[in-house]
């Protein structure tokens, strides 16, 4: 095998295992999205919860989808990622999706955020929020 074919085969083969890699990881998070929304097992949401954080744009949105779906059963979830701070740009969007109106003063706050990327998924979960009236 020539050099410019080995190199285009590990390219390909890299790339195949990236993709296996989150694939496996999206399985993951359907089986703890089945988990937790049947028995409420919080360890398997919480898996939810970290993988907004993944480096993989699919996972992130998968798992937001499986929180956004769930509505107010994830609410004690997001709140506790908004105590500990944990993927806070993403917990304020869904927050603001679901309608969590009791959330509504913590969002408030976190728009003066002093990093701006809270500050600015706050405002835009306040908007979101106030839209669902």
């Amino acid at each position: 095998m020539e050099k410019a074919e080995g190199e285009s085969y590990a390219r390909i083969v890299s790339s195949a295992s990236i993709q296996s890699m989150w694939l496996a990881k999206a399985a993951g998070l359907f089986i703890a999205n089945a988990v937790w929304r049947l028995t409420g097992w919080l360890p398997a949401g919480r898996a939810l919860v970290g993988a907004l954080g993944s480096p993989n744009e699919n996972v992130r949105t998968i798992a937001g989808i499986f929180l956004e779906k769930a509505g107010k059963k994830a609410e004690p979830l997001l709140e506790e990622a908004l105590e500990k701070r944990e993927n806070l740009s993403t917990v304020l969007i869904i927050l603001g999706d679901i309608g969590a109106r009791r959330f509504e003063q913590d969002i408030r706050r976190f728009s003066q955020d002093p990093d701006p990327k809270i500050a600015s998924a706050a405002r835009d979960a306040l908007r979101i929020l106030n839209a669902h009236n």
